[in-house]
């Protein structure tokens, strides 16, 4: 029997989300995702795709461990257990892979190892990942196991846009530079806004807006990024739904110094009370948009200010590139918030940008675009799909040997 599936996991600080899929087609066989993970309120929801049933488990759920194996117990029950023979590999989602990690590994001892020593610049999410990992790799040891990194798809980036300006030699001892993120989720959105445009890759510049509670953008050329605007770590770059993004570093200098606050004071600010939520009480695009509408000024406030970070990154890139061929608009808000993409673009005709309203308000499953007829500048959306891209370069890596 051929092995053609994958099983992708996302192991967070409190979830799991994972996805099974058939390689062959690249369909979804169960999709599910466990949530408050140590709690008394855990909650498992799963689904599978190829029986339309979904079930619901209540009830506590220790740790990671105890939630990987009821996530294995969930897929048996639909003869998709992890002791399938078509099992080829297991893809796991890694959030910072530094400098040493530029395209998916097979993970052994030494890249366990490598992971954790970067835990200090992505202390939410890399022990997360590595929890995933060591109990999907004690479940079943004899299957491999592929890290696949948010950091890789940013490590073309030229020296020039990776370095701060900082003592090269204090930034190179404690790994100081510009990493991104969402590095899947852009370069699947590259892509396939490329062939939406009937191109391959390495023929279209694209600036991609990731804009979901964590937003990013990042200029491609043909391709390969040059520049991304989250850094060290997911907390620089465009508003977020609760971090500030870009702010004058002397900031902290000063709550530290006249505010009284302690570093990690500051960190809990600026990483889960900014952002839109620090703005106005809300991150939730679709409250905020609502209370505009009701006039409140607050939520109008939050979301100019939200607009106009993403306007500086859509012009840099644009400079950065020199030519753009195309702005697409992916993740939660990014798909789903034409007011959003309306705005981004409001006044950037110069530049040959620009929505058609029609186009703009209508609400579709796939890639679509919504600029105008003849435009010089193509803007569209183009629905993310990071478990897919997950899988696709775990199997390209070992499906063929397994």
């Amino acid at each position: 029997m051929s092995r053609t599936r994958v099983l992708v996991l996302n192991s967070g600080s409190s979830s799991v989300k994972y996805q099974l899929l058939d390689m062959r087609d690249s369909s979804r066989l169960a999709v599910g995702l466990v949530e408050r993970i140590g709690e008394q309120t855990s909650r498992l929801k799963h689904s599978c795709l190829t029986t339309g049933g979904t079930r619901e488990l209540n009830g506590p759920i220790a740790d990671h461990e105890a939630a990987l194996k009821t996530v294995a117990e969930e897929l048996a029950k639909d003869g998709l257990g992890l002791d399938s023979p078509e099992l080829a590999a297991i893809g796991h989602r890694v959030v910072h892979g530094g400098m040493f990690f530029t395209e998916p590994t097979v993970i052994d001892d030494e890249v366990l190892a490598e992971i954790e020593r970067l835990i200090p610049v992505a202390p939410l999410h890399n022990p997360a990942n590595l929890t995933g990992i060591r109990t999907a790799r004690a479940l079943r040891p004899d299957l491999p196991q592929v890290a696949v990194f948010d950091t890789a798809f940013h490590t073309t980036m030229p020296e020039s846009a990776a370095r701060y300006a900082i003592d090269p030699k204090i930034a190179d001892r404690h790994r100081i530079r510009r990493y991104g993120f969402h590095g899947t989720s852009h370069a699947y959105v590259s892509r396939q806004t490329a062939r939406l445009l009937g191109k391959a890759p390495e023929e279209v510049n694209v600036i991609v807006l990731h804009l979901g509670n964590g937003a990013s953008a990042s200029a491609v050329r043909a391709g390969t990024c040059v520049d991304t605007s989250m850094g060290l770590t997911p907390l620089e770059g465009l508003v977020m739904g609760t971090r500030s993004g870009d702010l004058d570093p002397a900031v902290i200098f000063h709550l530290a110094r006249v505010g009284g606050m302690s570093m990690d004071e500051i960190d809990t600010l600026l990483n889960k009370r900014s952002g839109l939520f620090g703005l106005c009480g809300d991150n939730d695009m679709r409250e905020i948009r609502r209370r505009i509408d009701e006039g409140d000024e607050e939520a109008g406030l939050a979301f100019d200010i939200y607009i106009h970070r993403l306007k500086k990154y859509i012009g840099a890139y644009y400079a950065v590139l020199g030519r753009v061929d195309a702005l697409a608009f992916t993740a939660g808000v990014g798909e789903n918030a034409a007011p959003v993409r309306e705005a981004a673009v409001a006044g950037l005709e110069g530049l040959g940008l620009a929505v058609d309203p029609e186009r703009n308000a209508v609400r579709a499953d796939g890639a679509r675009l919504i600029s105008p007829a003849g435009a010089r500048v193509a803007v569209a959306v183009v629905p993310t799909d990071e478990e897919l891209e997950i899988a696709t370069q775990t199997y390209a890596l070992v499906g063929n040997n397994s």
